[in-house]
């Protein structure tokens, strides 16, 4: 359990294993229509802003979103709404705390790395993020667990009360924009780690998912995080 949650540490990552999410809270959007830059969101991503101390998320997301590691997740094709949320929730609230943290509480790598950001910053990235193409998706990886996770996503699990995943992320992963993250193609141990923290109650940004989360074993988790890494 300590080295799986230690991963989520190093991931930061901006996803979540499943999630269910609205847009961002309206205190903090501005007044007016907004119309996100993604020219200039794509020249953050990849090359950050050292002068206000913005790094690139390039260097750990991978060219357009595909990571080439499975600490760090894929952004690619991620709905902007999303994306948006979350670089808000990685952020500390009034009371100090992000509603995003890691292991035991800790805050997570993501929180130092989102706080240079603006409001207009984190809308920029996240419409580029949202319009990349996922080309190298991420693969289930353990037939003994297909059968397990398949039954898990398409019909919950009935002795927990834990819901079909596929009736809020979609019979393939695919999601709902503005609601819903995709899962498809995400890699599994940052699947599994996010389920964790989110039982944990350390992901603290959805109280649905953490109460889901809560009614998952060990090894239900890595079922359908194996599962959801391989839909297409």
């Amino acid at each position: 359990m300590k080295r799986v949650l230690m991963r989520s540490v190093l991931a930061g990552g901006l996803l979540i294993g499943s999630s269910l999410f609205g847009i961002a809270q309206s205190a903090e959007v501005p007044v007016g229509p907004i119309k996100p830059d993604v020219k200039v969101g794509e020249k953050l991503y990849n090359e950050g802003d050292p002068a206000r101390g913005v790094v690139a998320c390039i260097s750990c997301h991978g060219a357009k979103g595909n990571s080439d590691l499975a600490i760090n997740p894929n952004l690619a094709a991620q709905p902007h709404e999303y994306i948006y949320k979350q670089l808000t929730e990685f952020q500390p609230r009034e009371d100090g705390m992000a509603p995003r943290r890691g292991v035991d509480g800790a805050p997570s790598i993501m929180t130092g790395l989102s706080m240079p950001l603006t409001i207009d910053d984190m809308r920029n990235l996240a419409l580029y993020i949202a319009e990349q193409e996922l080309t190298k998706p991420a693969t289930a990886s353990n037939e003994e667990l297909v059968a397990r996770g398949e039954e898990i996503w398409r019909g919950g699990i009935k002795e927990t009360n834990v819901p079909a995943c596929a009736s809020c992320h979609g019979a393939k992963g695919e999601g709902i924009p503005a609601q819903y993250p995709r899962l498809s193609g995400q890699f599994a141990s940052y699947l599994e780690d996010q389920l964790i923290l989110f039982r944990a109650g350390h992901r603290d940004n959805n109280q649905s998912m953490s109460q889901i989360a809560g009614r998952m074993s060990d090894a239900d988790i890595k079922a359908v995080a194996d599962y959801a890494a391989g839909l297409r």
